[in-house]
């Protein structure tokens, strides 16, 4: 069988990769802590799960429309005004299968075969295989400590050139745990408008930021802003995402859903209505400090083993972009070593991009304060 040259060219995902291989070692009677997935441990709120075993009672559940059911996409509107500042149109917000599946539209509305795409390096690898796939030459530009990680204006104006169609960038990111700063995330996005490109800007961990926390919808209602309920909300296995598109994208983004996946899942739309309620945001908030609380556990842990550091602290998500260096070892062989002799899965950088790749390395909090403290005592006694 001949496979395509997209198939062909496209890396696995080390992140997955190391949890196959965390699988087969617990399937030997090993206990392994998985930090290597950004996946919450927490699950969807109560609501939901009830609303979801109540509509399964053999009711009908025919395809939406395209663009998701009217009564969800107002509420994420006002979910959007009045937790991240952003009073949008309801008409706006597109339902997507997953956070995954409003990045596919996204890219193959915007995007022609041998468009440069810029994203920053690091990044959260499937963004820029979305772009690939669909004919672009992403360009990763170096985002090091000194600017948090992030692209910002400076960086898309050096970089840009006449090939140069649109940037995807993300805040807070994958795998940094870092964000930009709002102003600065509204320069960036001003930048790319004022040379007539297309910005994807990745919020999904917006719900998880320390402080304010503010989305670009409405200071750039031409920027296309993608959100999930996977991070925030816990509901990663249940597929559901948002997209805020401009006015002109409203069409366009409604004709590719209807033939690329016909509609979302229509009973995790029907059941994601209770996600607004006064209860289960009070829930998400709660889950949301126990995240912080978790990442200074990781921090004060991390301070206490000398070979490790941390460049620059996260403020939002569930990730800590750790600098092995001083270990002696290289990104592949730290993580390699701490899951067989530690038995600790993490991810190694080089699925992040090209820059420090084997300097760097990904760790998820995103599970107990018990399974965190063994890992931690784990790596201490590993590199001691």
């Amino acid at each position: 069988m001949q496979f395509s040259q997209r198939a062909q060219a496209i890396t696995p995902f080390y992140a997955m990769e190391f949890g196959r291989r965390a699988a087969e070692l617990e399937a030997t009677g090993v206990h392994v802590v998985k930090l290597n997935i950004g996946e919450p441990d927490f699950g969807a709120p109560p609501a939901f799960l009830a609303e979801m075993a109540r509509i399964s009672d053999g009711r009908p559940m025919p395809y939406t429309g395209a663009l998701g059911i009217t009564e969800l996409r107002t509420a994420i509107a006002e979910f959007s005004r009045d937790r991240f500042a952003a009073p949008i149109d309801p008409a706006r917000v597109v339902i997507t299968t997953g956070a995954s599946a409003a990045l596919l539209l996204a890219c193959a509305a915007l995007i022609d075969p041998g468009d440069e795409v810029l994203v920053a390096d690091p990044s959260y690898p499937c963004n820029r295989r979305f772009a690939e796939s669909f004919g672009a030459q992403v360009r990763l530009l170096p985002a090091g400590p000194s600017s948090r990680f992030q692209l910002d204006a400076p960086a898309i104006d050096a970089a840009w050139t006449d090939r140069t169609r649109g940037v995807i960038t993300a805040s807070p990111a994958n795998p940094t745990g870092t964000s930009l700063p709002y102003e600065d995330l509204r320069a960036l996005s001003a930048a790319v408008a004022d040379r007539g490109g297309w910005r994807i800007i990745d919020e999904i961990y917006l719900g998880l930021k320390d402080g304010e926390r503010r989305s670009i919808a409405h200071d750039d209602p031409g920027a296309i802003v993608v959100n999930s309920f996977s991070k925030y909300f816990g509901m990663t296995g249940w597929r559901l995402g948002w997209m805020v598109v401009p006015e002109p994208m409203i069409p366009v983004a409604e004709k590719m859903a209807q033939n690329f996946y016909i509609c979302p899942p229509t009973p995790a739309q029907v059941a994601a209505l209770t996600c607004f309620t006064p209860a289960s945001i009070a829930v998400a908030e709660e889950r949301r400090a126990l995240l912080q609380h978790r990442r200074q556990l990781v921090l004060d842990g991390l301070a206490q083993i000398p070979s490790l550091s941390v460049p620059v602290a996260p403020d939002g998500a569930f990730y800590v972009y750790l600098d092995v260096a001083a270990t002696g070892m290289s990104a592949s062989e730290f993580c390699d070593r701490a899951l067989s002799e530690a038995h600790v899965a993490l991810t190694p950088g080089k699925d992040f991009g090209d820059l420090d790749a084997e300097r760097y390395v990904r760790l998820s909090y995103a599970v107990s304060d018990e399974e965190l403290t063994i890992a931690l005592e784990r790596l201490g006694e590993f590199l001691a």
